[in-house]
């Protein structure tokens, strides 16, 4: 085979875990890992979620051989130039897998290279990209018949978790919200909380018998302010209750453990004392005998909440009895897994929920104006409430809760209480999650479609 270059576009934090990790790794699987036949590249756009970290992670990909972050991206859309003047192979092709449909158009002409888009819910360009890769048959039923021989139908990338498709492993967020895509985002390794190791000893090791209740409050400050001392309050009246439980948070890839730790801290977070919270401290690995101890969130009343590191999530995850969790990929990522899931949105603050994608994303996200901007959209949002977790939009029904509002740790902790008193209430929840997931596999049939057009 001539050696080719395969330059996968990407933006955001969510992306970069749930749909160009198993897309390289399927990559690799049918094209093989000689790198003079096959190299990957990986070309960051900006993104209002983006956290500065999405390069670090896409480089932690062994499959991906060079990445260019977002910063450097219009000088390589304009003029064809990368940061560090790479050198392209005659043949190659552009994989989009986040940002805007336009910018495979521009790099593909520039390149000479053929382009393949994974469009969600829409498909643009039609006459301009040469193939795409849909998640459902209503994106391509809606572009004329002259074009319905570029479409295929691939699947949900979101489905990839758990190691159900795209490879031997394996943040869209809420309807509006990619921007934690993998909060649990465990997907993919930490730069700066020793979570890229795949086997982290500092993590926690629940024995399968022990009722666990993972914690997800995001990965980026909009959601953590709000979301870390709700759900460590939660835990601390679930504790108060049901002593035996145990409580783990999965660390977002993009956060490092003092960055979570200040969320507890009253004097950092204004939030804290909103929901009637103390505080936490970090409390660090300490070697002694007999084994090492996990990083642990320890609370006021003496509520140790562990820190998992380690990357993927997904077997601990899988021993969830329940999580708590906020909006975004993380509830497609659970509900692939078949882990039943209490969704979180609490709105003490309008303004402080500012992670949405998108023109909404940016307006939030403005100097001076963003603020009254993100009390506008949260305003409207949450008029229309429902069907925001992912296995909610995919079975247009309410199979997890979604609780929207001021929300209280007394009454959410209740709620735990009561599922776990009535574990077949969890079972009828995982029940209904599996029968609605998406078939496996988008990523490897994504990949195979780039196979064809490097045949082409």
């Amino acid at each position: 085979m001539q050696s080719v270059d395969i330059l996968i576009l990407s933006n955001g934090p969510g992306e970069v875990t749930t749909w160009v990790r198993p897309v390289v790794q399927a990559l690799r699987q049918q094209l093989g890992d000689d790198r003079s036949l096959v190299r990957i590249s990986v070309i960051l756009s900006p993104c209002p979620n983006a956290t500065g970290k999405e390069a670090a992670i896409a480089r932690s990909y062994p499959e991906v051989d060079r990445v260019q972050s977002a910063e450097h991206f219009w000088q390589f859309l304009l003029w064809g130039k990368t940061f560090e003047n790479w050198d392209w192979r005659s043949r190659g092709v552009v994989v989009f897998l986040g940002g805007d449909q336009f910018f495979p158009v521009v790099i593909g002409k520039k390149l000479n290279y053929r382009t393949v888009v994974y469009a969600e819910w829409e498909a643009r360009w039609h006459s301009l990209i040469d193939r795409f890769g849909v998640m459902k048959s209503e994106v391509a039923n809606r572009v004329p018949q002259k074009y319905a021989h570029k479409f295929t139908v691939v699947g949900d990338l979101m489905v990839e978790a758990g190691g159900r498709g795209g490879g031997d492993k394996g943040d869209k967020g809420d309807k509006g919200d990619k921007g934690d895509k993998g909060a649990i985002s465990s997907s993919s390794p930490s730069s700066s909380s020793s979570s890229s190791s795949p086997s982290s000893p500092l993590s926690p090791s629940p024995t399968p018998k022990t009722e666990l209740i993972g914690l997800l409050p995001g990965s980026k400050a909009a959601k953590l302010s709000q979301g870390v001392p709700l759900m460590l309050a939660i835990a601390e009246y679930i504790h108060s209750k049901r002593p035996e439980v145990q409580f783990v948070i999965p660390v977002a890839p993009t956060l490092d453990l003092p960055t979570l730790a200040s969320f507890a801290d009253p004097e950092k977070n204004p939030f804290v004392k909103t929901f009637g919270f103390s505080n936490a401290s970090l409390i660090t690995p300490n070697f002694c005998t007999g084994g090492i101890t996990p990083p642990l969130l320890k609370t006021a009343t003496g509520l140790s909440v562990e820190l998992y590191t380690q990357t993927p999530a997904y077997d601990l995850l899988s021993q969830c009895s329940i999580c708590l969790t906020t909006v975004g990929a993380n509830t497609a990522e659970l509900g692939s897994l078949g882990v039943p899931m209490i969704v979180l949105l609490p709105t003490q603050q309008l303004d402080a929920m500012r992670s949405w994608d998108g023109l909404p994303g940016l307006l939030a996200n403005m100097p001076l104006l963003g603020s009254s901007f993100a009390k506008l959209i949260n305003w409207l949002v949450l008029r229309r409430k429902g069907l925001l977790a992912w296995p909610n939009i995919w079975a247009q029904s309410m199979i997890v809760p979604e609780l929207v509002g001021k929300l209280q740790p007394q009454e959410v902790g209740e709620m735990v209480l009561d599922y776990l008193a009535h574990p077949e209430k969890l079972a009828a929840i995982q029940a209904k999650l599996r029968s609605v997931r998406g078939e496996a596999g988008a990523a490897q049939k994504l990949a195979q479609i780039v196979c064809e057009e490097i045949a082409r």
